[in-house]
Parts: structure tokens; C-alpha cells; sequence
């Protein structure tokens, strides 16, 4: 959080702001906020330590054992974060996780891990939708999208297997490099031009 005791423009409509008020006051501010994003994307990751939901392990340890998976096939960074962060959104969108974790990393991953990332969730329902009342094969009306065998072979090899208490689960430690590395400066945003002049 932003230290309150920080000077701050004095503007009450956006539309009164001034180049001053931004260039000296609120993008610095950004740019710090900005340079802490990984300790609280970790921070909330962690919030899935012990939620088992049910499942044989905890979501925390789901998603490291996901992104050990993936780092072990040799996977390149960006994908194990990914991984990493599949299903970060499981405690704020409990409909729409894959959404959340698109959301966080839409800034900094190519356009085929954020549709792997953000599609998941019907791709993993082959294994289960049928147990609860839904259409196993929704994925199909995916059939023709370019990315559809990623997302499909993600699930396959390493969030479905992903959820074995015997199975290797590599530390937090090993991944957190890896994702201050993506989030140190994001590929797509509309603030993309103003954060490299910063």
C-alpha cells in the first residue's frame, strides 16, 4: 500500500488533473505500487495454504505441484508461471477462476498462455463436468481455436495429475525468481508506452 503520508494532488474530477499532478505525484506512485506486484500476487497465492476443498491436497500445494510439473517437461518461465498461477483466482472467483488468474497475468504473457490460462477450466471439466451434471466435452466448441491443443495438453499433463499427495511439490522459493522476472515489465497494456518513458 501507498505510504498516506505521501504528497498528493489535490484534484476532485479527473478531468482537473494536470500533467504536474501525474508526471510528479501519481505515476511515481504507480511505478512503486507497480514494483511490488509479484510480493502480492505471492501473498494472495498463499491465501490457498490449507483450502483443500475437498480435493486430496490443498489448492496452494495444487498449484506448485502444477508448476514443478511443468518446470520439470523443461517448460520455458512464462509458461511455469502460468501454471504457478492457474488457479490463484480460486478465492475471489469462485465462478470464474480462470478469469482472475487471465486477468493478473494478461499483462505480461503471450496471447497462447493467456487463452491456455483463461480457458482451463472447461479443458480440466473433461475430467469431471459429467460427475456434475455438465457436458464433459465442452471444450469442443474450442475445437477450432489455434490454441486448443495447448490448453488441452496443460490440463492433461499437468494440472490433472497435479493433485497427488505422494507427488513432488517443489517450493515456493523456486518460482518466486521466476515471477518477479515476468512481472518486472509487462508486454501488453494500455500503459505500456507511459511505464517505459517512467
Amino acid at each position: 500500500m501507498s505510504d498516506t503520508s505521501s504528497a498528493r494532488a489535490t484534484f476532485t474530477r479527473m478531468q482537473d488533473s494536470t500533467q504536474a499532478d501525474w508526471m510528479g505525484l501519481i505515476v511515481p506512485e504507480a511505478m512503486k505500487m507497480a514494483k511490488s506486484l509479484p510480493d502480492r500476487v505471492l501473498e494472495h497465492l498463499k491465501l490457498l495454504d490449507g483450502d483443500f476443498g475437498g480435493f486430496p491436497i490443498d489448492r496452494y500445494s495444487h498449484c506448485l505441484q502444477t508448476a514443478t510439473l511443468a518446470l520439470k517437461a523443461g517448460r520455458d518461465e512464462e509458461y511455469v508461471c502460468c501454471a504457478l498461477l492457474h488457479d490463484i483466482g480460486d478465492t475471489l472467483g469462485s465462478f470464474n477462476h480462470p478469469d482472475i488468474a487471465a486477468a493478473i497475468l494478461k499483462p505480461f504473457v503471450s496471447e497462447a498462455n493467456l487463452w491456455m490460462v483463461q480457458n482451463h477450466g472447461i479443458f480440466q471439466g473433461y475430467n469431471f463436468f459429467h460427475y456434475i451434471g455438465l457436458n464433459r466435452d465442452m471444450r469442443d466448441m474450442f475445437t477450432s481455436n489455434p490454441y486448443y491443443d495447448r490448453a488441452a495438453e496443460f490440463v492433461e499433463l499437468f494440472d490433472n495429475p497435479a493433485f497427488d499427495p505422494q507427488g513432488e511439490i517443489y517450493p515456493i522459493s523456486t518460482f518466486e525468481p521466476m515471477l518477479r522476472r515476468l512481472m518486472a515489465s509487462p508486454k501488453n497494456s494500455v500503459y505500456k508506452a507511459a511505464i517505459d518513458k517512467a
